[in-house]
């Protein structure tokens, strides 16, 4: 599992661009910025629709307010259903970064089993700051269900 002074892996993700998915690599998202990025199991799922990433969303600008270049939002879910969800949310300003194969959540360690539910390989429930690459923060949920130490509040706390 990733710890706190790692590099991110090199890994490529999907977004949404105006005329389709874009890919964009860990450099485009995280070289020279200062980024908090959070890790979601799933799209609209109930824990991530309802309690982690409203956090993010409402206090948006206090983290931003913080030094902080970017909030992003990774899943392992594909591009479109992110967009949706980005939309769904009123999550305008945060980034969501499409890892539909799960390669980041698997470079970084935080790769979640949830075949047992019908959801495939996904990603564990995280939060971090990752400055100029390197990983300076990490809060990772102990249960999947909870969005507590991974949460805006908690990391806030931390900035």
């Amino acid at each position: 599992m990733i710890q706190v002074g790692d590099h991110l892996p090199q890994a490529t993700f999907r977004v949404s661009g105006p005329e389709g998915p874009i890919a964009r690599t860990t450099d485009d998202v995280f070289k020279g910025r200062r980024v908090v990025l959070i890790g979601v199991p799933g799209a609209f799922t109930p824990s991530c629709h309802r309690n982690h990433l409203p956090g993010f969303v409402t206090h948006k600008d206090e983290i931003l307010g913080r030094g902080i270049d970017a909030i992003a939002v990774t899943s392992v879910n594909d591009v479109f259903v992110l967009d949706a969800w980005a939309k769904a949310s009123g999550a305008e300003g945060l980034e969501f970064l499409a890892d539909g194969n799960a390669d980041f959540a698997k470079a970084i360690g935080l790769e979640m089993d949830g075949t047992g539910f019908g959801l495939g390989i996904r990603s564990k429930r995280y939060s971090m700051l990752v400055e100029d690459g390197i990983v300076k923060i990490l809060n990772v949920e102990e249960t999947p269900s909870k969005a507590e130490a991974s949460g805006a509040e908690a990391l806030l706390k931390l900035l």
